[in-house]
């Protein structure tokens, strides 16, 4: 008869307990990362080509178009995580200052008239060949990498307010002004917001943030109350039975598809208001076509799987070998993850309206190829903690 821990005597059972925990051990970070993105970019392919084959079909005559778009979008995406992961991620730190600037001159570059792309009346794009280059989507990225590398090398003045928050305030300033030009009000609020986390966690005092606030609101005030479609917007987050015809119509018809779908939803493929119903059905709001298709396991699993991403990025950021490494990766994980909150608070009605595409499942290029960047620096990171000595063997 086999003896079970408890009959074994204290020693023995402790010693089988020792044995155990060294036979066992956890997948590699890098392993964990490339599963989780792997598992949410094939997610997010199966209900792309479910939420847009009818307005494909429509637009284009053939079902497929944009599930081809997107394998293009996948492959280039792919490439630019796996080039990335392959470079030693101190060496980013260098190129930071650089990579600002470029940005900075890719923003102004995408406001002439002629070179940047209008759609919508909006001007965020840039027109390469085939392809449509979103600027704002990369320099979310680029910020991050920048206030890294600079925040940690002030940070023996970390404390003090005229070199670590002011001069980043100004330059974030700077930015989001080229940013309402096009107008993108979405990349805005996540440039600030990722300002203040990476403050937060790098030691900046926080009675800075209490000095910024008054300014905060009088520019959202501005931008948000005294511009008419911004204040149609948050009157239908508010409520949008006021207008459901027009500011409010595509919550309602998200609400719609997230009710109808119940718990176990109406089977894949089985939704009926990406039937030209919902606008952005297989963008901004694919979460509602998963609420409708997949139900509320559905909505779970997704949660879920952005929830094992982000304790993986805090893992990474805890193991890596020095400041930089934790200070980016943390503020990577960051990025990902507000992003993945603010569409989720858009579609079920607890932020306002914005465009913002939910990670790695959203149809898109620039949004997709940018988060994949960031995966990229992450498995860059996690490839440096399992070099350190006491993850050897």
């Amino acid at each position: 008869m086999s003896r079970t821990a408890s009959d074994m005597p204290p020693v023995a059972a402790e010693d089988s307990k020792e044995r155990l925990r060294l036979h066992w051990k956890p997948l590699p970070l890098q392993v964990q990362l490339c599963i989780e993105v792997s598992l949410l970019i094939a997610f997010g392919f199966i209900m792309i080509y479910s939420a847009s084959s009818i307005p494909a079909l429509r637009k284009f005559s053939n079902p497929n178009y944009y599930l081809k778009q997107q394998l293009v979008c996948i492959a280039i995406g792919l490439t630019a995580m796996f080039t990335v992961s392959r470079i030693p991620y101190r060496s980013f730190r260098k190129y930071s200052g650089p990579l600002m600037l470029g940005t900075i001159g890719l923003l102004i570059f995408v406001l002439i008239p002629g070179l940047g792309v209008k759609f919508n009346n909006a001007r965020r794009w840039i027109k390469i060949g085939p392809l449509h280059l979103q600027p704002a989507e990369y320099a979310k990225v680029v910020w991050v990498l920048f206030l890294s590398s600079a925040l940690v090398r002030k940070q023996d003045r970390i404390k003090q307010p005229r070199v670590s928050f002011w001069p980043y305030l100004i330059l974030c300033g700077m930015v989001c002004l080229l940013l309402l030009r096009e107008p993108d009000f979405g990349s805005v609020f996540m440039f600030v917001l990722l300002m203040v986390v990476m403050m937060a966690v790098t030691g900046v005092p926080f009675r800075c943030f209490f000095l910024m606030a008054p300014f905060t609101a009088l520019a959202f005030y501005r931008m948000v109350f005294l511009v008419p479609y911004r204040r149609a917007r948050w009157e239908a987050f508010l409520n949008p039975w006021v207008d459901p015809l027009y500011s409010g119509y595509q919550l309602i018809q998200g609400w719609i598809a997230m009710g109808s779908g119940g718990f176990f939803g109406k089977g894949l493929g089985a939704g009926q208001q990406k039937l030209l119903y919902l606008p952005e059905s297989y963008t901004d709001f694919i979460l509602a076509v998963i609420g409708e298709e997949l139900g509320f396991l559905g909505i779970l699993l997704t949660c879920l799987l952005f929830l094992f991403l982000f304790l993986t990025g805090l893992e990474i950021s805890r193991e890596a070998p020095d400041q930089f490494g934790s200070t980016l990766a943390i503020g990577l994980t960051m990025l990902i993850s507000i992003e993945a909150l603010l569409n989720m608070g858009v579609v079920l009605g607890l932020v306002p309206t914005k465009g913002a595409a939910l990670p790695f499942i959203s149809y898109g290029g620039s949004a997709f190829v940018a988060s994949c960047i960031a995966v990229g620096m992450l498995l860059s990171i996690a490839r440096s903690c399992e070099k350190r000595p006491d993850h050897m063997d």
